[in-house]
C-alpha cells in the first residue's frame, strides 16, 4: 500500500483551483506524487510523465514475466501428462 505525507494529500477542489501550481511541483520534482482526495478518500494520483512511464514499463515487464511463467507451467504440465483432451473437458462442463 502506498503511503502519503500530509503535503501530498490535496482535496479535489484545491486541485481544481491550483492545478498549475501542483503540476509545476510535479514537473520540477518538488513533489514525487500528489494524491487527490474526494470525500477524504484518495481517488487519483498525479505523477510526472517520467515516473508514469517507469511504472508502465515495470507493469508491462511483470505482465510479460507472468505470461511466460504461465506458458512454461503449461508446457511442464504437458510433459508430465497432467493435461486432458478438450473433448473430455467439454463433457465435464456439460454434465
Amino acid at each position: 500500500m502506498v503511503t502519503y505525507s500530509s503535503n501530498e494529500l490535496i482535496s479535489s477542489s484545491d486541485m481544481a483551483k491550483k492545478f498549475g501550481h501542483y503540476l509545476s511541483s510535479i514537473v520540477k520534482h518538488s513533489s514525487d506524487k500528489i494524491a487527490i482526495l474526494k470525500n477524504n478518500k484518495v481517488e487519483a494520483v498525479l505523477v510526472s510523465k517520467e515516473n508514469y512511464e517507469k511504472m508502465y514499463k515495470a507493469l508491462k515487464k511483470t505482465e510479460a514475466q507472468e505470461f511466460l511463467s504461465s506458458v512454461h507451467n503449461g508446457l511442464e504440465d504437458i510433459k508430465q501428462g497432467k493435461t486432458h483432451p478438450i473433448d473430455t473437458l467439454w463433457g465435464k462442463i456439460d454434465s
